[in-house]
């Protein structure tokens, strides 16, 4: 009997000092309750209170190394970053947190918080001041961009570098999709408008953004859009949702303050841009060379969530912008 036992454990230990073996197990993510062993290291699941909400952060790379803090899109969460996190953490601090009503966040009630791109900016700056970083790069998408520039505009001295991906501040990025989104802005209590702004709340819309535009449809992978949705459906979400819906002109308005801030700052800006994007449309991404003539773009063959297809292209091109024209 301890013949067969002992044969066993030297199996055990054969089997998996075995290069084949240990390849396959390797492949796999390890996860536990809090955070995943990935190709470049360990991605943590954190959360802080910021503003007495709990706000849920992903975190991976050293904290000695520059800070890249990236600021997700709508309907989405740090969750759109998974891949760019793990492409980013062998060189990068790299953090993604959930707005307050969105992925894993808080999400009071509209009466409970004031769900406004300014107030969202607010708790996302104490955010930062509360993990204490004192540089960042931020790297914005959709939403981002109007809680970004918000916060780079009013803390100039935060900012070593701006990452633009389909995220406008320029009249010129707005495509015609985003008409019936400004109907229900100048019209929010026409019952007509509201109707037409919440279909961007259902799955067929969701997988409308991820997929179109696309460069292949097939490299999407349907838990994208899945996760996206899951949370959209939750209970009262759809009132957040629309609160924000309600507020996005404040962020054309703004427009041109931040246009004024490119120019007189004129921050390192890299802009990588889904060039078939039906929301965010390309003549956006040109346009910031107009305030900041050294802004370096890449227009690239996908969709609004070009991540999903492009992420390993898109950190190629952040790592080398980076070691030019930041470190």
């Amino acid at each position: 009997m301890k013949l067969k036992i002992t044969s066993l454990v030297l199996l055990v230990i054969y089997l998996t000092n075995t290069p084949s073996y240990a390849n396959k197990v390797g492949e796999k993510r390890i996860e536990t309750n809090n955070r995943e062993l990935t190709a470049t290291g360990e991605v943590q699941y954190k959360t802080i209170e910021v503003d007495s909400l709990k706000i849920f952060y992903r975190e991976a790379g050293e904290v000695s190394k520059p800070t890249i803090v990236l600021l997700h899109g709508f309907p989405s969460s740090s969750h759109m970053y998974r891949d760019l996190i793990n492409d980013l953490a062998d060189k990068y601090h790299v953090i993604a947190p959930d707005y307050p009503g969105f992925g894993q966040s808080s999400a009071p009630n509209p009466k409970q918080y004031d769900y406004t791109f300014d107030n969202l900016s607010v708790t996302m700056e104490h955010f930062i001041n509360k993990l204490n970083i004192k540089k960042t790069i931020l790297y914005l998408q959709d939403y981002g961009g109007p809680v970004g520039m918000r916060i780079a505009s009013r803390r100039p001295e935060l900012i070593q570098a701006l990452i633009i991906q389909n995220a406008n501040a320029y009249s010129e990025g707005l495509g015609e999709t985003l008409k019936p989104l400004v109907a229900y802005i100048e019209n929010p209590n026409d019952s007509n408008t509201e109707k037409a702004a919440r279909f961007f709340l259902t799955l067929d819309a969701t997988k409308w953004q991820y997929l179109t535009g696309a460069e292949n449809p097939d490299n999407v992978s349907p838990d994208s859009y899945s996760i996206d949705q899951y949370y959209l459906d939750r209970v009262g979400n759809d009132q957040i949702q629309l609160s924000l819906f309600r507020n996005y002109g404040s962020n054309i308005a703004l427009y041109e303050k931040w246009q004024q801030y490119f120019a007189k700052f004129h921050p390192p800006m890299l802009v990588v841009w889904g060039k078939n994007d039906k929301f965010f449309i390309a003549p956006g991404a040109e346009a910031y060379k107009k305030d900041n003539p050294k802004a370096e773009i890449h227009l690239i063959n996908g969709g609004h969530f070009l991540l999903e297809e492009h992420h390993l292209e898109v950190a190629k091109i952040i790592k080398n912008f980076i070691s030019k024209k930041v470190l």
